[in-house]
């Protein structure tokens, strides 16, 4: 197949049509059954038959991640459970940009609604059971296992710890300041979480910071699951020049990732340079706002690029194929791109997948050039 491949049709009629065990992963947003903006194509969250064909089409052992909403994340993990798929875990997406949209009473009872302030977004991590054990599939089939050192969060923290006095899982020397191995221990930073959020000052306030703090923490910091920091397209990230860098600090630095920019919803599409909605529009604003004429992407909720490429990373076998039956306006191909994957993505609306297309090609525009003074610098021996 080639780099990508766009399927435009209702989702469940085109996974009928594609080959069992040919697919390496799947990473989805799909509706979240909260008939968000009045949307027909969020009016319940996807039917058992729609992931019973992602696992036909997952190899054995691959992994299904997918968002939900927190009032029917209950609805998705059961029908992604009763289609065939093991339940591995959550994921939970925190940020600060959500606002309430609540029913505030007066009079005796002012003071009191009905909603808290949305908050987070729950990532079901599933996986398709597979006959023998997990070290016999990954070599049979790429899949079954999650790609921990690729995702690990980057700190100059010494990770060891004691148990039993003795010292275990640490990169620094026994005295935690001579940087020096420690058997079992990994150079390459913490293990990754089940927590990702966005660096607001909302959620990294919840976070407590250490005694001795010297700054808090912005959600600048480069140790946050690769994402934060000047972006090379290899998955790594450097750190930001005037940032906060001392290993101490607020722990929110270990699991931040930015919410999604004009730029990255924007990148490859004509858009106005004046946003569809004010930094603090309330969801009635979102509602009404202008999306179509105002900004080249109109879908509604687009996730981060960095995140997408996060989640798949962590799923996906290299040069392996990822699939999105929900595709939207296409974060998942566009990361996919990056990350060097191949990408399968379904979509019944043909505006959102016209919006797709050109802004993972804008991507595979990107990754060329890259290729291309990459190999030049190799050419003229130029480090």
């Amino acid at each position: 197949m080639n780099s990508y491949q766009i399927l435009i049709g209702d989702c469940l009629e085109l996974l009928r049509r594609m080959p069992d065990c040919s697919v390496d992963s799947v990473v989805t947003d799909p509706p979240y059954g909260l008939s968000f903006m009045g949307k027909k194509w969020d009016y319940d969250v996807p039917a058992t038959e729609v992931w019973a064909e992602c696992l036909r089409v997952l190899k054995p052992g691959g992994h299904l991640l997918a968002f939900a909403g927190t009032r029917t994340q209950h609805r998705m993990a059961v029908r992604i459970e009763d289609a065939g798929f093991e339940i591995r875990d959550m994921i939970a997406w925190v940020y600060g940009s959500g606002f309430p949209k609540s029913h505030n009473l007066g009079g005796s009872h002012e003071g009191w609604g009905t909603a808290l302030k949305p908050a987070l977004e729950p990532i079901t991590v599933a996986r398709k059971p597979f006959p023998s054990t997990v070290a016999a599939n990954v070599i049979a089939h790429g899949t079954g296992a999650l790609n921990i050192d690729r995702c690990r969060v980057k700190t100059g923290d010494d990770t060891a710890r004691i148990s039993n006095g003795a010292i275990k899982g640490g990169n620094f020397a026994a005295g935690g300041s001579a940087p020096g191995p420690i058997a079992g221990g990994h150079s390459d930073g913490r293990w990754p979480a089940n927590l990702i959020h966005d660096g607001s000052a909302e959620v990294v306030a919840l976070f407590p910071a250490q005694a001795g703090a010297s700054a808090p923490v912005t959600g600048n910091e480069p140790t946050a699951n690769g994402f934060s920091g000047p972006v090379k397209y290899s998955g790594m990230r450097e750190r930001v020049p005037g940032a906060f860098h001392s290993d101490s600090g607020s722990a929110a630095r270990f699991f931040y990732c930015a919410k999604t920019s004009r730029k990255d919803r924007n990148e490859g599409l004509l858009s106005s340079d004046a946003p569809a909605v004010a930094k603090e529009a309330t969801m009635r604003d979102c509602e009404t706002a202008e999306w179509s004429t105002r900004n080249g992407n109109s879908h509604p909720t687009v996730k981060p690029t960095d995140l997408m490429a996060y989640l798949l990373r962590l799923v996906t076998p290299s040069g392996g194929v990822a699939l999105d039956p929900f595709m939207g306006s296409g974060s998942t191909g566009k990361a996919a791109m990056r990350e060097g994957f191949k990408f399968i993505g379904c979509e019944i609306d043909e505006q959102y997948a016209a919006i797709a297309r050109v802004r993972i090609e804008h991507e595979v525009s990107r990754q060329q050039e890259l290729q291309a003074e990459s190999d030049q610098l190799d050419l003229f021996g130029t480090a």
